[in-house]
């Protein structure tokens, strides 16, 4: 049980959130079953690493994107209170507006956190394409908001297809990146990578370690 002292079971406190920023673009349908499935196995997995982890309490927040709109379909849950989500929150249609879903996404959990202490926040994004579409934050303004971050617990990673993965990644000043084939055995291989390395930082968030960089570690990729 957590106690006045901060700790349970000898670990500190700390609530971690989990954000996912998901491409909902009209390219994304080709991939559209995997997708849903692979975001209900990782919202599984967390709330195992929960359960394992009784110091950690995890929230999760999905936010999805395309020209159409910016569209918060979670936002600071309780991980323990999710149920399933299924294809008809998830319609993919439109255009790539990465920028904008970055910084509303995160600006708005910034908020959020303002008077917080005592947290963790991983930032997971994913699209099968590049910005094209944004109005309101430029590519600079989110490499200054990532970058800023970086240095508050916040540890941000991005997963890609059918583009310069790396090369788009590290313009934002992400560096933790992953890339897959835009079918679905592959969206299934990224988020398995995925839940385990969640599950290796939600360790490292235990053991009070650095949780910035090295998110992937040394996962073989398409083409490597």
């Amino acid at each position: 049980m957590k106690n006045k002292s901060g700790t349970t079971g000898g670990f500190k406190n700390r609530t971690v959130h989990n954000l996912i920023i998901l491409d909902e673009s009209g390219s994304m349908q080709a991939i559209k079953a995997a997708t849903v499935q692979g975001f209900n196995e990782v919202v599984q997995t967390v709330k195992g690493f929960e359960s394992q982890f009784p110091e950690q309490e995890h929230f999760v927040s999905l936010v999805t994107f395309n020209g159409l709109g910016i569209k918060p379909k979670l936002f600071a849950k309780k991980v323990k209170t999710l149920s399933e989500i299924d294809a008809n929150i998830y319609q993919p249609d439109a255009s790539t507006p990465l920028y904008d879903a970055i910084g509303f996404s995160v600006n708005k959990l910034r908020q959020k956190l303002a008077s917080k202490k005592d947290y963790n926040v991983l930032v997971t994004i994913l699209t099968d394409g590049e910005e094209n579409a944004s109005r309101e934050y430029s590519g600079a303004a989110i490499n200054q908001l990532i970058s800023e971050l970086k240095n508050e617990n916040w540890t941000f990673t991005y997963i890609g297809a059918n583009h310069d993965v790396e090369k788009v990644a590290a313009s934002i000043s992400i560096t933790n990146t992953l890339r897959f084939e835009a079918n679905p055995a592959d969206v299934k291989r990224a988020f398995d990578v995925d839940k385990k390395a969640r599950g290796v930082l939600f360790c490292k968030i235990r053991r009070e370690e650095s949780v910035r960089d090295d998110y992937f570690q040394e996962e073989e990729q398409p083409g490597k």
